[in-house]
């Protein structure tokens, strides 16, 4: 079937352009990657702290979303992570969650 990757971002309320120009200048190596589908960042509800964002990645098996977090693709995505772009932008830590697809329906 398929698995899907997420990530949760609490964003502080006013750095939502400050959040999304990191995502859009970032370093992008998932389509290098086997068994990558797709990539999406979403931007959700605001509560009364933050608004919420997730990345969602779709990928053909859980087996290729762990080789791509193995891999110097991940790692050279995600190298700049903490170099202080994100210092005051982000509430807490990002929330990961992982799905394998269990039904289709199209």
């Amino acid at each position: 079937m398929s698995y899907i990757a997420m990530n949760r971002f609490r964003v502080a309320l006013g750095r939502e352009d400050d959040f999304e120009a990191i995502w859009k200048s970032r370093e992008g190596r998932l389509s290098e990657m086997k068994g990558f589908r797709e990539f999406r960042l979403l931007k959700g509800p605001t509560a009364d702290d933050h608004q919420l964002y997730s990345s969602h990645t779709l990928w053909e098996s859980k087996d290729d979303f762990d080789a791509w977090t193995k891999s110097q693709q991940f790692r050279d995505a995600h190298k700049n992570a903490g170099n202080g772009r994100t210092e005051g932008v982000m509430v807490g830590h990002p929330q990961f969650e992982g799905f394998e697809t269990v039904l289709i329906e199209t």
